[in-house]
């Protein structure tokens, strides 16, 4: 029987579903590296989170350790040279939260740029309104360029949303790729293209970030990414709060460089930079991306489910590397 370690809040009932037979420990509240140093030594196996720092420290106190099941898409709170070194199998859930975040940046960008937050923050301070033909005008999405910066999954479910608004979708990745299938989602949307981050942010009325954080994604959108996006262009971002410079973005908001800004990631999060609270053009959520239940459910599946197949001699499902 291993001992399991479940690291924050999990979906237990989802996890012990898959891991019959062993001893699973923790999943209901999010353990400080306190604990988690304590905790990892005799661990066999880690079902972690992406507030976790995996780093070198507490993985060479991991004598026992032979699987992180990371429930994210992302890894970068992992130090995967340390975990390499020690033999121990990293994975993480993709494949299945795709959707879900898509559906979350996609309501992110109608929400900044329709002032739909504004708009209800409005109503509920009972501030006195009327219908008036110039009263709350936004920006419209339909002929307008969305700018995906990173054309992974969950990057191909934004440009398929986008061109079933009318959108032109241009994208930034290492490679070309095959989208037929987002085009033929609307027949008058301009054909999905690559084009390199200059073009991109130069043109794009929306720019959506994807990417993962990595040395080269960080702080990608810096003072002179948004001083070379449009003044009437928004930003949207939910992939790691990193990928941006979030200082440069406030200046950049306060100096009307740029629309405004719809975010669900931050750099220090928790923490978020204390202007953006007051920034009227700017949606803050709480890294929600891909929280609905069912996706919650296949992530926490997904992530035992790897960890089942390691200690049992099989190939992880997704692992990394």
């Amino acid at each position: 029987m291993a001992r399991i370690i479940v690291t924050a809040p999990q979906l237990m009932a989802d996890v012990l579903a898959e891991l019959p037979g062993h001893e699973v420990v923790g999943g209901d509240h999010a353990m400080s590296r306190e604990e988690l140093a304590e905790a990892i030594g005799d661990a066999d196996a880690l079902l972690s989170s992406l507030s976790d720092p995996l780093d070198a420290d507490l993985l060479f106190r991991a004598t026992r350790l032979k699987v992180i099941g990371q429930c994210a898409a992302g890894f970068n709170n992992i130090d995967l040279a340390a975990a390499h070194e020690r033999g121990i199998v990293v994975t993480t859930t993709p494949g299945v939260l795709h959707e879900a975040t898509a559906d979350l940046a996609f309501g992110l960008m109608l929400m900044v740029t329709r002032r739909l937050g504004e708009a209800e923050r409005l109503v509920r301070a009972h501030t006195p309104w009327h219908y008036d033909h110039t009263f709350m005008l936004g920006a419209g999405l339909q002929g307008a360029t969305l700018g995906i910066v990173g054309l992974g999954q969950i990057g191909e479910a934004m440009a398929r949303r986008g061109a079933a608004f009318g959108m032109d979708v241009v994208y930034t990745a290492r490679h070309d790729k095959d989208t037929s299938a987002i085009d033929a989602t609307n027949p008058r949307t301009a054909p999905t293209r690559r084009v390199d981050l200059p073009e991109l942010l130069a043109t794009s009325d929306v720019v959506s970030l994807h990417c993962p954080l990595t040395d080269e994604t960080r702080h990608l959108i810096d003072s002179a990414a948004l001083a070379a996006m449009k003044p009437t262009a928004y930003l949207v971002n939910t992939a790691r709060g990193a990928c941006v410079d979030e200082k440069a973005l406030v200046d950049a908001l306060e100096a009307g460089r740029i629309a405004g800004a719809g975010l669900d990631v931050y750099e220090a999060e928790p923490t978020i930079e204390p202007q953006l609270y007051d920034m009227d053009n700017v949606v803050l959520l709480p890294h929600i991306g891909s929280a609905t239940r069912q996706t919650r459910a296949a992530m926490s599946r997904l992530a035992a489910r790897n960890i089942a197949k390691v200690l049992a001699g099989e190939p992880a499902e997704t692992p990394v590397g």
